[in-house]
């Protein structure tokens, strides 16, 4: 009875010692990936600081002109452009800078004024996209480049058993494999937020870039109303 209750307080001994086992960080998870995980993470606030940059960029962009553009229609239906062009110069957005373009053009032709604004609006567009492809590229290289790792990493692990002549200890073979694989699990978690974030602004420039056509119409038909 004496042996059977040691038999049966080890055995429940060892899989308490298993969970009582020291659990690695997610940092230390990390550093076992060695440089590739370098690059990654590199990557990462790459794409982190094109994201934070042009969501503050897009915030300012899509203020709403409604307010703007009833001061400015009132203020040329009664004649007083410098009074438009000074209200058009206090909002700093695409918006404001494409109609104080096409009221410094008018006089002349409405294809002329037409075109002015068109060539601000394709500038104002450029602005918004600025660093966007770069974003894309984090997404799609940040992948690639963890299985880079990941294939550099199996090739080391295959060295060490040629090296070893077949005898190896399975545990530091397998060591090797997942700190292997660490790096593609950071490469794809790098690329799937940078895709995200890629297609979320995406989405915000075109919501601006509609308000930017809507404004524009608008404030062309303003200017063929009779006076």
């Amino acid at each position: 009875m004496l042996f059977l209750q040691l038999d049966s307080t080890q055995a429940l001994g060892t899989p308490s010692s298993l969970v009582n086992e020291e659990s690695i960080s997610i940092l230390e998870l990390a550093l076992m990936g060695g440089p590739v995980m370098l690059v990654i993470a590199l990557l990462f606030f790459v794409g982190l600081y094109i994201f934070l940059e042009r969501i503050f960029t897009l915030q300012k962009a899509t203020k709403s002109p409604e307010t703007m553009m009833e001061k400015v229609k009132s203020l040329v239906l009664s004649g007083d452009l410098e009074g438009a062009k000074r209200t058009c110069a206090k909002v700093n957005n695409p918006i404001a800078r494409m109609i104080e373009k096409g009221l410094t053009r008018i006089g002349s032709p409405l294809k002329n004024i037409e075109t002015s604004i068109e060539y601000v609006g394709k500038i104002e567009v450029y602005r918004l996209e600025k660093n966007l492809s770069l974003l894309a590229t984090v997404s799609g290289a940040a992948p690639m480049i963890g299985f880079l790792g990941t294939v550099i990493g199996m090739i080391d692990a295959f060295m060490t058993i040629a090296r070893l002549k077949g005898a190896v200890d399975p545990q530091v073979l397998s060591s090797g494999i997942y700190t292997a694989l660490i790096t593609t699990v950071g490469g794809l978690i790098v690329g799937i937020l940078a895709n995200i974030a890629y297609n979320y602004l995406i989405t915000r420039v075109q919501k601006v870039i509609h308000n930017m056509e809507y404004t524009a119409m608008d404030f062309m038909d303003l200017l063929q109303e009779p006076r």
